[in-house]
C-alpha cells in the first residue's frame, strides 16, 4: 500500500514539461519552425509563445500560450476582447508580456481596418456592418459613430461620437448634426454596438432614432438607417422597416 503521504499529493496544478524548448528538435522550437517552414505552419499556441518569449520553471511558453487559449476556449476573438490585467492571470505571464499580446492583436485589428476600403459605397445592411466591423468588433463598451455619404451614398468619413460603458453611451444630436453639416454630407448613417451580444433595440434607442429622424428632416439631412452592431450580427432599422 502507499504510503499516506504520497497519496495524499494534491496533483500539479498544470503540466509539466520534461524539458525546455531549447532541448527540442530544432524544426519543433516555434522560431525556427517559423522560419523554416513559414508562419502559416505555427499553431495558435506556437504563435503566442514567440510574442511571449520564455514560460516558467514548470511550463515552456507554448504551454503557457496553451493555457491563455484554454481560457478563452481557443477563440482568437475571445483573447483579443481580454485587458491587460485579465491575460496576467496566466502562469509566467506579467504585464510586460500580457502588452506585448494586446499590441499583436490590436495589430492584426488594424491590419483588417487598413484591408477595408477607402471610398466604400453604401448599398444595404451588410455593407454599413462591414465596413464598421474593424472599429467595434470586441469592444468591451458602447460606442456611437455616423457614417456620413455623399449623394452617390459613398462614405465621406466615419466617425465616434462618444464613448460610453457596458450599459450604454450618449448620442448627442447637436454633435452629429454639427458633424454632418461641417463636411456638406448628403445623408446619415447612425451605428452603434452592444457589448452584449443582444442584436434588439432598447426602448431608448427607438426614441433616439424617432428624434434624430426628425432633425434631419428639418435638415434635409436623411438617416438612412440605424445599425445596433453585435458579434454574431446586427439589426438594422431600415431592414425592419421602422426608420
Amino acid at each position: 500500500m502507499e504510503p499516506l503521504d504520497r497519496l495524499s499529493e494534491p496533483a500539479p496544478a498544470y503540466p509539466t514539461p520534461t524539458s525546455g524548448i531549447k532541448s527540442w528538435a530544432e524544426d519543433d522550437r516555434p522560431r525556427e519552425k517559423l522560419e523554416s517552414k513559414g508562419r502559416a505552419a505555427l499553431s495558435d499556441a506556437e504563435l503566442l509563445a514567440i510574442l511571449i518569449g520564455s514560460g516558467t520553471t514548470k511550463l515552456t511558453a507554448v504551454d503557457v500560450g496553451k493555457l491563455m487559449l484554454q481560457g478563452v476556449g481557443n477563440d482568437l476573438n475571445a483573447l483579443a476582447r481580454e485587458s491587460v490585467k485579465q491575460l496576467c492571470r496566466h502562469p509566467g505571464i506579467g504585464p510586460a508580456k500580457a502588452i506585448t499580446v494586446v499590441a499583436a492583436l490590436e495589430l492584426g485589428r488594424r491590419r483588417k481596418e487598413a484591408d477595408a476600403p477607402m471610398r466604400a459605397t453604401i448599398t444595404c445592411s451588410r455593407d454599413i456592418y462591414n465596413l464598421m466591423r474593424p472599429h467595434l468588433l470586441d469592444l468591451p463598451h458602447e460606442e456611437f459613430w455616423v457614417i456620413l455619404l455623399n449623394r452617390a451614398n459613398v462614405v465621406m468619413r466615419k466617425t465616434a461620437i462618444s464613448r460610453g460603458g457596458v450599459a450604454g453611451t450618449v448620442a448627442d444630436p447637436k454633435m452629429i448634426f454639427k458633424e454632418a453639416l461641417e463636411q456638406l454630407a448628403s445623408s446619415i448613417i447612425l451605428v452603434h454596438n452592444h457589448p452584449s451580444g443582444n442584436r434588439n433595440p432598447s426602448g431608448a434607442d427607438i426614441q433616439l432614432t424617432k428624434k434624430l429622424k426628425e432633425a434631419g428632416g428639418f435638415l434635409d439631412l436623411p438617416i438612412l438607417d440605424h445599425l445596433i452592431f453585435a458579434e454574431q450580427g446586427y439589426y438594422s432599422f431600415a431592414d425592419e422597416g421602422i426608420l
